[in-house]
C-alpha cells in the first residue's frame, strides 16, 4: 500500500488511441431540441431533459468539444428553432436545419460531423425513437462509435424510449449519461482542467436535487 498521499495526476492518454471519450477524440451532436418536439415527449419531463442537455452543452463548451446542432422543419415554417436556453450555452454554434427526420441523411449535417475528423459521436435528440435512433444506426453502420445520452433525451412514451435504446444497443451503440460523459472527459481531479467539470457540477447538482424533490424521484430519475 502506498505510504504517500496521491496528489499528482496520471499521464493523459493519447486521444487518438484512447478507447474512452476524451476532449480530443469526440464530437457532440444535438438534434431537434425544439418546442414542438418537447410537447409530445412523455418518457421524461421537459425539466429533466433540459437539465441534462444544458449540462451536455456546458460540458462541451468547458472542454472545447465540437458541437453539431440540428433542427427540423424551421426553414419550411413548420417548427421553431432550438430552445433558447440550450442555444444560450452554445455560443458560435449555428443550426443546421433539415426536412428529414434522419439527420444523417442530410448532407450538411453529415459534412459537419465529418469535418471534425472525429469518429466518436456523443448524440442526443428528440424523440429517442426517431431523431436519435435513425442517425445513430446509420453512423454505426458507417463505422462511427456512437454514444446516445440516455438522460438527455425522451420519447413519446416510456415504451418508445426504452425499445429505441434496445435497438441502438443491439446495433452497437454505447449509452452514456450527462455526468458520466463529463467524468470521462475529465478523468483526474488533479488536472488543472478538472475545474471545468467542478464548475458544471456546482451548477448541475443543486438543480438536480430541486428537480428530484419536485418530481418525487429521490435521486433515481
Amino acid at each position: 500500500m502506498s505510504q504517500h498521499p496521491k496528489t499528482q495526476q496520471e499521464p493523459a492518454r493519447d486521444p487518438q488511441q484512447d478507447h474512452l471519450l476524451s476532449p480530443g477524440n469526440c464530437v457532440l451532436a444535438l438534434i431537434d431540441y425544439q418546442p414542438e418536439q418537447y410537447s409530445t415527449v412523455t418518457s421524461a419531463s421537459r425539466e429533466r431533459i433540459d437539465l441534462n442537455v444544458i449540462g451536455l452543452a456546458k460540458i462541451a463548451h468547458a472542454y472545447d468539444i465540437p458541437v453539431v446542432l440540428s433542427t427540423v422543419g424551421v426553414d419550411m415554417g413548420v417548427n421553431s428553432g432550438t430552445a433558447q436556453a440550450i442555444r444560450d450555452e452554445l455560443p458560435g454554434v449555428g443550426e443546421i436545419d433539415r426536412t428529414g427526420v434522419n439527420a444523417w441523411e442530410d448532407a450538411e449535417f453529415r459534412a459537419a460531423v465529418e469535418a471534425t475528423g472525429r469518429t466518436k459521436v456523443v448524440i442526443a435528440g428528440l424523440w429517442t425513437e426517431v431523431c436519435l435512433t435513425f442517425p445513430t444506426l446509420d453512423m454505426l453502420a458507417a463505422g462511427y462509435e456512437v454514444y446516445p445520452v440516455a438522460d438527455a433525451v425522451g420519447g413519446i412514451s416510456p415504451v418508445a424510449h426504452d425499445r429505441a435504446f434496445d435497438r441502438m444497443i443491439a446495433a452497437g451503440a454505447s449509452p452514456v449519461t450527462t455526468i458520466s460523459f463529463g467524468g470521462e472527459l475529465m478523468r483526474n481531479w488533479a488536472r488543472p482542467d478538472a475545474d471545468n467539470l467542478r464548475g458544471v457540477m456546482q451548477w448541475y447538482f443543486p438543480r438536480k436535487q430541486r428537480l428530484d424533490d419536485a418530481e418525487g424521484v429521490d435521486g433515481r430519475g
